[in-house]
């Protein structure tokens, strides 16, 4: 399996690849990702060169999505001096699922974030899906803290606040990597 940068022509492969994962943690009990993501944001993403894929020949294995930003209200001050990148919208296809693509993207993700200069490699993830933070957890991530005061758009409470951490740090993931080298972290 290889690992490439998105391209634009990807948006429409990578919208329907969220909706294949939402259709799947709906039918778990998750309210995770059932709002629509905006094309718009996600090709702005794309050209920003922070949505990465992962192929299995032609079929798109998973993806990830890599920043130095993070979601504005989550981090405190001091921890944002820290350099670090940080994670969002990591998904595996069912059809690759079990076969620690996520894992491994992750690990590629801490990778990066190392040869970057980064302290850390950091998450959000959705409050109410407890097995998702399970699965951090069990991958080496620490809890930092779930973040409730702030309030979503829709008027409830924050969705996306429960963060972790695992440092940056060198590793072997097993991904032919077609990315270009990844500009130090501030």
């Amino acid at each position: 399996m290889r690992i490439v940068a998105a391209q634009p022509q990807d948006v429409s492969k990578l919208l329907a690849f969220r909706e294949e994962a939402a259709a799947w943690l709906s039918r778990l009990g998750s309210d995770q990702w059932q709002r629509p993501y905006p094309a718009d944001k996600l090709l702005e993403t794309i050209e920003a060169g922070t949505v990465f894929m992962v192929k299995d020949g032609n079929t798109t294995a998973g993806t990830i999505t890599l920043t130095r930003e993070a979601e504005a209200g989550l981090w405190t001050d001091e921890e944002l001096t820290e350099p670090s990148l940080f994670i969002n919208k990591l998904t595996v296809a069912r059809t690759h699922a079990g076969q620690n693509v996520g894992g491994r993207l992750l690990d590629w993700a801490g990778d990066r974030a190392y040869r970057a200069g980064g302290k850390w490699l950091r998450l959000d993830a959705w409050t109410t899906n407890t097995g998702l933070q399970e699965y951090y957890l069990r991958l080496g991530f620490e809890h930092v803290r779930t973040v409730v005061e702030g309030v979503a758009v829709n008027g409830g409470p924050r969705v996306s606040g429960w963060l972790a951490q695992r440092a940056a740090r060198p590793t072997e993931h097993g991904f032919a990597d077609e990315t270009a080298a990844p500009s130090p972290v501030a």
